[in-house]
């Protein structure tokens, strides 16, 4: 198992997070990879422990687990986190959230407030065309993948 970011996908936070900035817009990378235990205790929450359900992916089941996936919020100017989605601190008429969701899709990552069964709003990842049962077998991208030509 992997136990950090692919190299492009830490490529592409970064670049995410810039980009980001430019346009106004201060966001604060939450998770990256995400170890098999931690994912396994997040998806007790909710079922064995106290909280609201985070997850239905059990360890092994996440993109995170494998270093393809980030989780991000906003980043306040007194330091706070918030996962606000109707937030406009650049004063542009557009949500902030959005416009980093719409960053993050001009990138290639697919953004979680697309999922049709489990909505994960702060969720992106990159699959690079494999599936998690993939992942689970032992199948990995390539780290030049994607690589500019």
């Amino acid at each position: 198992m992997p136990t950090t970011l692919h190299p492009k996908v830490e490529e592409y936070k970064n670049e995410l997070i810039a980009t980001s900035k430019s346009k106004g817009i201060d966001i604060f990378i939450t998770e990256g990879h995400r170890s098999v235990e931690r994912q396994n205790n997040l998806y007790e929450r909710g079922r064995s422990t106290d909280g609201r359900i985070v997850t239905y992916a059990k360890g092994g089941e996440s993109f995170h687990n494998y270093g393809l996936a980030i989780d991000f919020a906003l980043k306040l100017d007194n330091g706070d986190v918030v996962w606000d989605m109707r937030r406009d601190d650049n004063k542009n008429g557009e949500s902030d959230w959005m416009e980093v969701v719409a960053i993050a899709k001009d990138m290639g990552f697919e953004w979680g407030g697309d999922f049709s069964n489990f909505k994960d709003y702060p969720h992106l990842q990159m699959d690079f065309g494999l599936s998690i049962r993939e992942l689970q077998y032992g199948k990995r991208p390539k780290v030049d993948q994607y690589a500019e030509e």
